[in-house]
């Protein structure tokens, strides 16, 4: 089905008439008491609820008209303002996260003078990231799945806090081993933040919210990288010949996280919750049905790694996210290669890189509300390829341009990713799908960093840029086999379609085979399936 399409079917189902079993908060106003729909007066304000921005659609059942006679109601979906303060604490607690990755890597050749280590131990402190998350992911999105949102959340802001203020006591030159332990912590909190964007949005907002929520988590992990660019050269200029200058400058930005690291974990223990007291869409509501007897992690696993679509996308996310780690972490030694003496200017092009990357994120959530289309991988192994055949021109106004193509496009496919993981493996959990696409997304990048930092060392950064694109125009190809069936679209346009059904099953066995999902029995479905566009 292509674009048009679906935005008309989205606009018949705006003029449907709508379900009596979902009005609208606002249609209650003349009944003060909750039990007949009036708000409650005694609940807290920011439990509130605010009227959706979307009609609630009654997904239907096998025998509609006669659980009407019967008395039975839709689910009722509502939306909270506390969502937006969710999604605000978890940005910035994210952002301080991926700040921390990258600060040791923008001002490689600062931290090797003052340590005294090489260049390869100092791109290890941002490849720890990556080789943590492998190993921690499952017990993380196990924990995710059974304990819920805010346990997780706690345990990624209070590792980010710890790692923070352990790094406080690494200034000094023979305390490397101290900071590579503050950075293994925070690379710990970061299992316990890359997977909740996707699993925030579906919990917390409506469905022609969700993409863009999604993209706002994600957008606030990218401006910390963003910030780790641009901060640490102005924080701790090179200054070879006064290392206690040195020490001096990094205590400067060493404290000043951790402060605020602790805010954020304070504001972690106050705000995120679980989940609103009613569910944000349809497609919640259906999954809230589903006793947790009856979920099962391993059997989530093996439906996911049965999914062939997803399986395509889990390998093309990982090389296409993979490359954005790589090019991160070497970015520094890539510049000063071609342009002798620019921190601040390589600060400053990863700096482009990023921001350009968020105002992607942003757009292509807009876009996927609106079309549920996903084509940008092409464009990204173009960007690459521009990026890579203009470094040596000896114009730095033309890397930052083609810096920006390069991050506006290979950082706007990451919520891409996400939402499109979700979309082909509703009703499985949003954390377990996610987690495994960072799982690949690591995996990739500590490979690639490691070859391409050696090929850069070896033969040049355009031998170890070639690398990165031969790889990206192979997930090019992957992509386009990609056959994309959005499920859980499907659940929140039921009410026009009338083409799915959605209960919960009793037993993991006795399951049609391609219909039940870990618990939650899916009928076959007429709505949008159509190859990945290109």
């Amino acid at each position: 089905m292509v674009a048009g399409e679906l935005v008309q079917e989205h606009l018949r189902a705006e003029k449907s008439p709508q379900p009596e079993g979902a009005r609208r908060p606002a249609d209650t106003d003349s009944c003060s008491d909750p039990a007949c729909g009036g708000p409650d007066q005694h609940r807290d304000p920011e439990d509130r609820e605010v009227p959706p921005d979307e009609r609630a659609a009654m997904l239907p059942g096998a025998g509609g008209g006669e659980a009407e006679e019967a008395g039975g109601r839709a689910p009722e979906t509502r939306l909270y303002w506390r969502r937006f303060a969710v999604l605000a604490v978890f940005s910035l607690y994210s952002l301080v996260n991926a700040f921390q990755w990258i600060h040791y890597s923008i001002i490689t050749n600062v931290f090797t003078r003052y340590y005294g280590v090489t260049s390869d131990k100092v791109d290890w402190l941002s490849i720890v990231y990556m080789v943590a998350y492998i190993p921690l992911i499952f017990p993380a999105t196990w924990l995710l799945d059974r304990r819920g949102l805010r346990l997780t959340a706690l345990l990624g802001a209070g590792f980010n806090c710890a790692g923070a203020w352990l790094k406080c006591a690494s200034v000094s030159p023979d305390r490397f081993g101290v900071t590579v332990t503050a950075q293994v912590i925070c690379s710990v909190a970061q299992v316990f933040i890359l997977g909740l964007p996707s699993r925030i949005a579906s919990v917390w907002f409506g469905p022609r919210e969700v993409s863009t929520a999604c993209a706002t988590a994600v957008l606030g992990n990218q401006l910390g990288t963003a910030i780790g660019f641009l901060l640490p050269p102005v924080l701790v200029p090179n200054t070879p010949e006064d290392l206690e200058r040195t020490g001096r400058n990094i205590s400067i930005m060493f404290y000043g996280t951790a402060a605020v690291s602790t805010g954020l974990f304070v504001l972690t223990v106050i705000v995120i919750k679980d989940k609103p007291p009613l569910p944000p869409s349809q497609a919640q509501a259906v999954l809230l049905g589903v006793p947790l007897d009856d979920y099962s992690y391993k059997q989530s696993i093996i439906n996911l790694v049965k999914n062939k679509a997803f399986v395509l996308l889990l390998i093309s996310y990982g090389i296409l996210t993979g490359s954005f780690y790589s090019v991160s972490t070497l970015l520094n030694q890539i510049i000063l290669h071609y342009f002798q003496d620019q921190e601040l200017n390589a600060g400053r092009i990863g700096l482009t890189l990023v921001l350009a990357g968020m105002v992607g994120s942003i757009l292509c959530g807009l876009w996927l509300d609106h079309t549920k289309t996903y084509n940008v991988y092409l464009l990204s192994f173009v960007g690459m390829l521009v990026f890579t055949f203009t470094l040596d021109l000896n114009n730095i106004y033309l890397v930052f341009f083609t810096a920006g193509v390069l991050g506006f496009f290979m950082t706007g496919y990451l919520p891409l990713g996400f939402e499109f993981g979700v979309e082909i493996t509703y009703p499985e959990s949003e954390g377990t799908s996610s987690g495994l696409l960072n799982a690949f997304a690591q995996i990739f990048g500590i490979i690639f960093t490691l070859i391409q930092g050696r090929l850069t060392t070896a033969f040049g950064p355009l031998a170890g840029n070639v690398f990165l694109s031969a790889w990206i125009l192979l997930g090019v190809v992957l992509t386009a086999f990609i056959k994309s069936d959005l499920k859980r679209h499907n659940v929140n346009m039921a009410t026009e379609s009338k083409a799915l059904q959605a209960r919960p099953a009793d037993r993991h066995g006795d399951r049609p085979a391609g219909h039940q999902a870990n618990g939650v029995q899916l009928e076959p479905s007429l709505g949008v399936s159509r190859e990945t566009s290109l």
